[in-house]
């Protein structure tokens, strides 16, 4: 115990010296002279405002960013008078990861180089390049989208991205810990609700129904196979979903996602393929009664043959069926002007393939030192293994 206290206040003097230097506020902010407070609670959490910023590809519908473009003359032209960019770093002391009983520095664990905006009316792209867990870097969201296509409520997005995005984005979560049902890649599938390519539409309705359709490659965003495809098959996979607002306090939604993928073979007399067609299905909410937020996710997911075994195999087991859900309880206490905030994840999977078999408990707890520097400190225990592991450090982002 006086060791994790040691760790805990080391790793808040030096979150505090280095955050003490830092006051330059991210690209968007920036590009309308505003706070990051007007689109996030506390950052990167979006907001509503934010939400619908983001939607519109990075554009206030009701004021202009003055001097954004250059006067080139040409109105078939549209540059932006200075790239935004904007730099996103994490630093934690850690003990007890992956039940090693070690302390460790993972500092830097997480830099991102961010940019993003509108490149002309109702067009907009967004790229970062990551540096994660002392990895080569990758780039991983990378899209472009256009807005209001035909004058209508249709957007497309074309690129790279995340396909649990229209439910509840990673990215801008909270807590260290993940939502893992997104991540959960059954034997030797590739498919899985995280990053893919492909191209997504949404289309909103007055009455506060979304509608999302998204047709994606289903073999995530590794590198590109010899062919010079980055799909490894002739196949595209579904995903459809639709969200109603019911009230002020509750969003209620629904997803269903159709995928079928190819692994290639070759002996000493033949090539040949073998396949894996596999379905989800989940639901999701959100309920808001402030100063508390309330988020749930459920994911059923059943393959037929993800270990890729001809079907004639002796003894080879198909239909393999896995769950699993999260449930996240954001606390801000004063609203927007928390300086303290907490957040409880729960996850929890279950599979015929034992080794997914996972449950966690997490407890988040984050002092906004500066709109866009956070403090935090994260316990998680481990159901299914039996541990606990500890982390504190800061999140900042300019």
């Amino acid at each position: 115990m006086k060791k994790i206290l040691l760790l805990t206040l080391l790793a808040f003097i030096i979150t505090t010296i280095i955050a003490s230097d830092i006051f330059a506020i991210p690209a968007f902010a920036r590009k309308y002279n505003m706070t990051c407070k007007t689109c996030h609670s506390p950052f990167p959490k979006l907001k509503p405002y934010g939400d619908e910023f983001a939607g519109n590809g990075f554009v206030l519908k009701d004021q202009d960013a003055p001097r954004y473009f250059v006067e080139t003359g040409d109105p078939e032209l549209s540059l932006i008078r200075d790239l935004p960019l904007a730099l996103r770093l994490e630093g934690y002391v850690t003990y007890n990861q992956s039940n090693t009983e070690k302390s460790d520095f993972t500092t830097p664990i997480l830099f991102k180089l961010l940019t993003g905006g509108a490149i002309a009316k109702d067009v907009s792209y967004y790229v970062y390049y990551i540096l994660e867990n002392g990895e080569a870097g990758k780039i991983e969201d990378a899209w472009l989208m256009f807005n209001d296509v035909l004058g209508s409520e249709l957007d497309l997005t074309i690129g790279q991205f995340q396909v649990c995005d229209p439910l509840f984005k990673r990215e801008l979560r909270l807590t260290r810990d993940d939502y893992y049902i997104y991540k959960v890649r059954p034997g030797a599938s590739q498919v899985d609700l995280t990053y893919d390519r492909g191209i997504m539409l949404t289309y909103g309705f007055e009455s506060g129904t979304d509608l999302a359709l998204q047709i994606v490659n289903g073999s995530g965003i590794g590198e590109g196979f010899f062919d010079g495809n980055f799909d490894n098959d002739k196949y595209k996979n579904l995903m459809g979903r639709i969200s109603q607002d019911v009230g002020e306090h509750l969003r209620l939604g629904a997803m269903g996602y159709w995928g079928r993928e190819v692994q290639k073979y070759s002996n000493e007399t033949e090539n040949f393929s073998l396949d894996n067609e596999l379905w989800m299905i989940g639901g999701d909410a959100t309920i808001s009664f402030d100063p508390i937020e309330l988020n749930l996710q459920y994911v059923e997911r059943n393959d037929n043959d993800p270990l890729f075994y001809s079907s004639a195999e002796i003894g080879h087991i198909t239909n393999i069926a896995t769950r699993g859900a999260f449930a996240e309880m954001v606390y801000r206490p004063n609203g927007d002007d928390s300086k303290w905030y907490a957040v409880g994840l729960f996850n929890w999977i279950e599979s015929d393939f034992s080794d997914l078999n996972f449950k966690t408990l997490s407890g988040h707890l984050g002092y906004v030192f500066r709109r866009n520097i956070r403090l935090v400190a994260e316990v998680n225990y481990d159901f299914t293994h039996e541990y606990a592991k500890f982390g504190v450090g800061f999140i900042t982002a300019f």
